[in-house]
Order: structure tokens, then C-alpha cells, then sequence
């Protein structure tokens, strides 16, 4: 089956001769389709003028956090996108991950940065490298000013997001709106059931940490993602009777001009929910284009304090009140830009109450303050960011060439043993793309983090070092 689907890709490829690109990459990686199959009358025709999505790709990651460890992902994904007759079409897209070089099966615990390019619970319980999985299956309806979807998709907002930085992009499993009908409004709502993290095989729970105690790697079977609350394990939730259910309310509204108010709401009912709201005003100075913005989130606990506490690891000294999840961010930033060049400023402030919680891959601090691998938001954190872009194209000096560099001072809590200690995180992207081999993508990523490894938190326990570097490069082809 393997070699099957690999071949299969690599002929797709080699075939591929499209002048018109039909989807791109963003900086972040996130796909953008840039053509969708028309409307058709009938049923021949929803098949026949659908449209195949084609992406080849290898990861390479190492790092020294822990332990030196390296490992390797290589693979891609084909995606079909139908025409629509009547307003109806559907999606599916397989998604392949292959490991050819990578350590002895043992050392899966370890991987960190990497660890999305396999399943560690195949590895450490069947010694299987790789992965294939159908990630998105969903119908659709397409109307004038509304969109729905059904079935495995992928779903961006504040607080989910594909995060599609590895080979396989997370999703989920559920029922997912878009609407335009009110103006100057895009409105966006979805009910989530099911999700499925990069380095799973299967659709797993949303908000419950794996504890099955016949199975000594049942941490990996559920949702196991780094800012998962290890308190909320399966059993616990399966004892109180809640069926971990995601609902998210997302609005975008521009009619001020200059101005983007955002507002979101994500909650997992008998658990936890949290309310953001954030505020863009964009303004030009002698042709330097000025974007100042404030985040405000609050996070409502709604049982999940109670169930496993106020820390995300268990380790509750040092809070207030070790059994609340209530909690709250206030990020502000300014965006300067100007030609080739873009400079970002930016400082978020967590409340001293609850850590934040917030695994399904959208990142409270994220377009402020987070740093690439960094778990900013715990409770009573200070982060202070500077960012700086720069495009070596729009510069006239190399075609295609874009870079990205981050400086941030993350100040933790010291007296919390949960917390982990003070870091300087310094981090540098190049994405290049090529005017002769359209759809190819490269891009390199280094980091260097410089952790205390002296501080000894109030419970007289020495906090581990948080340094380490890291190095990534990420090649994709498109088709």
C-alpha cells in the first residue's frame, strides 16, 4: 500500500504541467485554493469537472531539547474537490507520512519538534513508521452568502486551526458554517465532535488526556498535544458523564473603515469556554502603513478547574486557587511596514489565576507574542516580542527569498513548579519560493533558546533548563 501511494504521487507529479497555479502556500504553511471547480447541472459533470490538489513534501527536524534526536517525514497529500451541482459538492483528501531515516523505536518518547511526522504510539507499540489517513471527508453547500460543511474538515479560527507545519494537518471531525449574509460581517460557527492531531492515525477526543492503565502509551491515543491538560483524563471525564463537544462562534467585522473588530467564543460545555475579543486599526503615515492592536481573552471555568486543576501538568503549587481554570490574557502590538519590510512589537500579560487552555493548534498568544514551539500562556506569564520580516523580493534583490526573525523574553511565574522557567527565544525563518519551478517551496527554520538553570521554585524543587536549538527544513511541492 505504501510504495503504492508513493508512486502514485510521484507520477501525479511528474505529469503535472499546469501553467495557472491552482493553490499556494502561505508563510504559515496553510493551503489557499486559488481555483474551485465551477457549478455544473448534473451529476457526470460534478465528477468530471472536479478538480485533484496535489502536494509533494519532506520534513527534517532536529533538535537538542531533552536528548539530541533527529527524525525525517517524507510523503504529501492528494486532495479532490468536486464541482458543485445545485449548490452541492464534497471533498475528500488523503494524506501520506513516511519515516526512511530515524532513530531506534525507543527513542519515539523523545521526539518533541518532529514527533507530528509519525504516530510515537505506532512506533513504540508496533514499531510502524508512517502514517495514511483520509483527514478530510466532509459534504458541502454552497450558497450566495453561506457555506456549510459536514463530515472531517479543517477548521481555522482563533483557537482551532490545520496548524499544517508537518505533513499532516490536524482536523476535525463536525459540522462547520461560514456566512456573508450580514454586511461588512463574515460570520463563521462550528460543532465539533471528533479531532484528529498531526501524529494520529485515528479521530480522538477534543478535550480528554488518554489514561487507560492496561496500556502503558495510552497518553498518546488521545488528545496528547504539548498545551493539553493532562488533568482531564478519559476516565475522569467518562465518570462525570461529559462527552467533551467543541462549539466555536467566530465574527470579522469591518464597517468602520481602517478598523477589524474580531470577536470568538470556543467552549467544551461542562468544562471550560473562553470569549476573545480584538481590535486592528490600520492607518498610514508618509507611506508607512501603522497597525496597532489590543487582544482581550477570558477564559470561564465550568468544571474543569475542579476536575484537574489550575495547572496544565497537575502541578498546582503556587496558585491562588488550585482547583480554578478561570483565567484571562491582554496582548497589544504594533505592526510598522513599509516596502520590503515589516517590524512587529509585540507583549501579552497572562492573569495570575488559571493557566489557559488550548490544544486543538490555535494559539492564544499567537500574532503577538509566541515564538515558534513556545507554550506561552501560563498562568502569570509576561511575554516581550520583536519581530522582523523582510522580502528580498519585493526588495529587488533575490526572487522569492522572504525572511523571518523573532526575539522574545518569556518572564514565567519562578514560584510555580508547573511553570516552566524564564527563556530569551531567538528564532529564523527563510522561505524561498521559484519563478522557474512553480509550486516549490523551501523553507529552513532555526531556533535558539537560552533558559534559566538556576531557578528553584517555591516548593524548593530546581526547575529543568529550557534551553535547547532546534533546526527544521520543510520542502513542498504543489500541483
Amino acid at each position: 500500500m505504501k510504495p503504492i501511494i508513493a508512486a502514485s504521487m510521484v507520477t501525479l507529479a511528474l505529469y503535472a504541467n499546469q501553467p495557472d497555479t491552482k493553490h499556494t502556500l502561505m508563510p504559515n504553511m496553510q493551503v489557499v485554493y486559488q481555483q474551485i471547480p465551477t457549478k455544473v447541472d448534473n451529476l457526470g459533470d460534478m465528477f468530471n469537472n472536479g478538480e485533484f490538489y496535489g502536494r509533494l513534501r519532506f520534513n527534517y527536524f532536529w533538535s537538542d531539547k531533552g536528548e539530541n534526536h533527529y527524525v525525517m517525514g517524507a510523503g504529501g497529500s492528494l486532495i479532490y474537490k468536486s464541482a458543485y451541482m445545485n449548490g452541492f459538492g464534497f471533498t475528500a483528501g488523503l494524506y501520506t507520512t513516511q519515516n526512511p531515516w530515524h532513530m531506534d523505536d525507543e527513542y519515539a518518547s523523545i521526539y518533541k519538534a518532529g514527533k507530528d511526522v509519525l504516530s510515537r504510539y505506532d512506533v513504540l507499540t508496533q514499531g510502524k513508521y508512517g502514517m495514511t489517513s483520509l483527514a478530510q471527508a466532509y459534504l458541502e453547500y454552497k450558497h450566495s452568502n453561506f457555506d456549510v460543511q459536514a463530515g472531517r474538515l479543517i477548521y481555522e479560527s482563533f483557537l482551532t486551526r490545520s496548524n499544517d507545519t508537518k505533513m499532516i494537518p490536524n482536523t476535525f471531525e463536525g459540522v462547520a458554517l461560514y456566512s456573508t449574509a450580514l454586511p461588512n460581517i463574515k460570520l463563521q460557527a462550528a460543532y465539533l465532535t471528533n479531532q484528529k492531531l498531526r501524529d494520529h492515525t485515528k479521530f480522538h477526543h477534543l478535550l480528554a488526556y488518554g489514561d487507560d492503565p492496561s496500556d502503558a502509551y495510552a497518553k498518546y491515543t488521545e488528545n496528547d498535544d504539548s498545551a493539553m491538560h493532562q488533568g482531564l483524563t478519559l476516565s475522569k471525564l467518562k465518570e462525570a458523564g461529559i462527552d467533551d463537544r467543541l462549539i466555536t462562534l467566530e465574527a470579522k467585522n469591518s464597517s468602520i473603515d481602517n478598523l477589524l473588530l474580531t470577536f470568538n467564543y470556543t467552549g467544551v460545555s461542562d468544562l471550560i469556554s473562553s470569549a476573545m475579543l480584538q481590535a486592528d486599526y490600520t492607518f498610514k503615515v508618509d507611506g508607512l502603513k501603522i497597525t496597532p492592536a489590543l487582544r482581550y481573552m477570558r477564559q470561564f471555568d465550568n468544571g474543569a478547574g475542579e476536575i484537574g486543576g489550575a495547572n496544565l501538568k497537575t502541578k498546582t503549587f503556587g496558585y491562588d486557587d488550585p482547583d480554578s481554570l478561570e483565567g484571562a490574557l491582554l496582548g497589544a502590538k504594533v505592526d510598522l511596514a513599509q516596502n520590503a519590510w515589516k517590524l512587529r512589537l509585540g507583549y501579552t500579560k497572562i492573569a495570575d489565576e488559571g493557566d489557559l487552555v488550548a490544544p486543538w493548534r490555535g494559539f492564544p498568544t499567537g500574532g503577538f507574542t509566541r515564538a515558534m514551539a513556545q507554550y506561552n500562556w501560563y498562568a502569570n506569564t509576561k511575554t516581550y516580542m520583536v519581530r522582523v520580516d523582510y522580502d528580498f523580493d519585493k526588495a529587488g534583490l533575490v526572487s522569492g527569498l522572504k525572511a523571518f526573525m523573532r526575539y522574545a523574553v518569556q518572564d514565567f511565574d519562578d514560584y510555580k513548579p508547573g511553570v516552566q522557567s524564564d527563556s530569551n527565544v531567538l528564532t529564523l525563518d527563510l522561505l524561498k519560493e521559484f519563478d522557474s519551478f512553480p509550486g516549490l517551496y523551501m523553507k529552513t527554520r532555526l531556533a535558539y533558546v537560552d533558559g534559566k538553570n538556576d531557578t528553584v521554585a517555591g516548593d524548593g524543587s530546581l526547575k529543568s533548563d529550557s534551553s535547547y536549538n532546534e533546526f527544521r527544513v520543510e520542502i513542498n511541492y504543489l500541483f
